[in-house]
């Protein structure tokens, strides 16, 4: 028995893959990439992003209200109407002091930001908006969603680099085992392909450089991967405590049992090469579900298409777990949504267990030898009782979700 039992009542998402649970799952169980050419990058050392298709804000979010939020909140806000939505859930009824939020993102507002910069250097510093900071800053994040939502509980934003998203969610599911809060809006949201940011991945050679073959770029554990795909969205979580979700008759999509994380201590960028930190987040994620190795079935793995991090995940997969546990990455489809990437693959970890379906590792086509673990290459059928959703970040900093059946 775990020592936490947090359900999952209520998913949300906004992705490259589409907007909206129904899209974003059913593109990703496809394999279908969705990196192309970015023409707001055309200037930059690497062109090509994988892009929420098609987001217009003032279609969910009134249009005075959208028009004063960076990108990144405005995925956050569509994420989680419809996450409230899903769980049942109805702001003008609920106990709002009793509603906390949660999210991740590594950034903030960088778009905002260069916009602002800009108009700073062209028309001088008179004709810079008064909405800078307020459209900027990561705990905007948070306090957007809860001004929006009426949730007047622990209000927090979480800044783990690429662990962000997945962080938020540990972290939500503390506050909920300790009784701070009934209800956790928990997740992350990302929106940082802009040219200052992507030139600085580009020139610390993160980045994929397949501009001839956009939609291969993305190739998480493939022989032939040269980098991530920068990708945006948001991903948000219901979380309650099972019993009372349970109580409330709310359908329980799947339960969060145990959280690890740790730091490799290592390095500003690359992981540790054996995997040091990875090690201890995965045990101690373990420990908390009272789960032992062969208890796990999938790891929705971190899985960046970078030739160090795939190598170091695979090789802690390989010592801690056993052949049951099937792994894919999803962001061969999506690619790497950043600070909101923990929390978009928590929320494919739940449809994996709730509908008994392992995603495809998209654009694999020759897994590297080095990759000793068995990665999923078609979409796979199986039944799931437990499964890791592991992120990992700069600076080393780690985190590993474990999800249970409902």
């Amino acid at each position: 028995m775990a020592r936490h039992d947090i359900a999952v009542t209520g998913i949300g998402l906004v992705t490259p893959a589409g907007i909206g649970t129904a899209p974003s799952w059913a593109a990703v169980c496809q394999g279908q990439p969705t990196t192309a050419r970015d023409p707001l990058l055309r200037e930059c050392p690497v062109r090509i992003s994988s892009r929420v298709p098609g987001f217009d804000p003032e279609t969910f979010i009134d249009g005075r209200k959208a028009l004063r939020m960076d990108r990144f909140v405005q995925f956050a806000l569509v994420a989680t109407y419809e996450a409230i939505a899903d769980a049942g859930l109805d702001v003008e009824t609920w106990d709002g002091a009793r509603v906390g939020v949660v999210l991740g993102c590594a950034v903030g507002g960088p778009e905002t930001v260069e916009t602002q910069h800009r108009t700073m250097l062209l028309e001088g510093a008179l004709r810079v908006s008064p909405l800078l900071l307020p459209m900027q800053l990561p705990n905007m994040l948070a306090a957007q969603v809860a001004i929006e939502s009426g949730a007047r509980g622990p209000n927090l934003v979480v800044a783990t680099a690429c662990a962000s998203g997945a962080s938020a969610i540990g972290l939500a599911r503390d506050l909920l085992a300790l009784d701070r809060c009934d209800v956790a809006l928990a997740g992350g949201s990302e929106a940082m392909i802009t040219p200052l940011i992507m030139s600085g991945f580009a020139q610390m050679g993160a980045l994929s450089r397949r501009e001839d073959d956009p939609a291969s770029a993305s190739r998480p554990f493939d022989v032939d991967r040269d980098g991530f795909v920068a990708g945006e969205g948001s991903g948000v979580l219901v979380l309650e405590r099972a019993a009372d979700a349970r109580s409330r008759g709310a359908v329980v999509r799947a339960r969060l049992v145990g959280y690890g994380a740790s730091a490799d201590a290592h390095h500003i960028t690359a992981p540790h090469p054996q995997g040091a930190g990875i090690d201890m987040a995965l045990r101690a994620a373990l420990a908390d579900a009272d789960a032992g190795p062969a208890d796990v079935q999938h790891v929705n793995a971190h899985g960046t298409s970078t030739p160090r991090n795939d190598i170091a995940e695979a090789k802690t997969i390989r010592r801690h777990l056993t052949d049951c546990a099937l792994v894919t990455s999803t962001k061969g489809s999506t690619g790497h949504l950043l600070g909101a990437a923990g929390a978009v693959e928590a929320a494919f970890t739940v449809l994996s267990i709730e509908e008994g379906l392992v995603p495809p590792t998209a654009n694999l086509a020759r897994l590297d030898p080095a990759v000793e673990v068995p990665v999923a290459e078609v979409l796979t059928r199986r039944s799931i009782d437990l499964a890791l959703s592991n992120s990992f970040g700069f600076g080393g900093q780690n985190a590993v979700l474990a999800f249970a059946a409902a």
